[in-house]
């Protein structure tokens, strides 16, 4: 490994590292694992922020004891353009067929999910997850104890609505996602089921068999 015996060296590290995190890094901890003394990293970062200003695309900046990268705000609008897009279309068929279900039916159950689409919705569900999408908000009190998930505030500011009361028509939302569906030429049959007629199966799966935890109160989610 090279080693960090410039300035200029430790500028372009810390931006390598910056880029690969995304997320803001506290700079003691930067310090510490580049063994650098601080001096020479502030200065580092200083040139970096010198650098990366003004009209370019990307910004160094610092909060908190923290340095991380970040757009120009100024072309907030043009990265949105492009990026919003993108984003929707990562959430299309399974993923968007959960998080369907799961908004309408909050809080719901992972089995309950299954039960409406008829296919194991695992990767679906931590799809959803990671993209913060949804979140666990307790679990159901029935047998097993199973996780409850329920929309974030993320959904809320990805498809612009200001609360749940503001979601389109059930109906409605099933012919954009049977558009999505048509466009990338997924079969529409048997994926649903109408979500107001479904009795929902409690059956205990294996993974949770044994598995003592706290009861969770429908009131206690409110």
């Amino acid at each position: 490994m090279a080693n960090i015996d410039t300035i200029m060296n430790l500028k372009e590290v810390i931006l390598g590292v910056l880029f690969i995190s995304g997320d803001g890094i506290e700079r003691d901890f930067l310090a510490e694992k580049l063994d650098v003394d601080k001096k020479s990293l502030d200065k580092a970062i200083e040139e970096l922020k010198a650098e990366y200003n003004g009209d370019k695309g990307i910004h160094v900046i610092s909060y908190k004891n923290k340095v991380q990268l970040s757009s120009n705000p100024n072309y907030a609008g043009y990265i949105s353009d492009v990026l919003n897009p993108i984003r929707e279309k990562s959430l299309t068929r399974a993923a968007l067929e959960t998080l369907a279900i799961i908004a309408y039916k909050q809080p719901v159950t992972k089995l309950e999910v299954e039960d409406v689409r008829r296919v194991n919705s695992d990767y679906a569900v931590q799809v959803l997850l990671d993209q913060d999408m949804i979140e666990v908000v307790g679990r159901k009190d029935a047998v097993g104890k199973p996780l409850m998930f329920g929309t974030t505030e993320n959904f809320l500011k990805r498809f612009n609505i200001a609360d749940l009361t503001e979601l389109p028509d059930y109906e409605e939302l099933m012919e954009r996602i049977n558009v999505i569906r048509e466009e990338e030429g997924t079969p529409q049959e048997t994926l649903f089921r109408n979500v107001e007629d479904l009795e929902f199966n409690e059956e205990l799966p294996d993974f949770l068999k044994g598995e003592e935890i706290q009861e969770v109160k429908g009131e206690d989610l409110a």
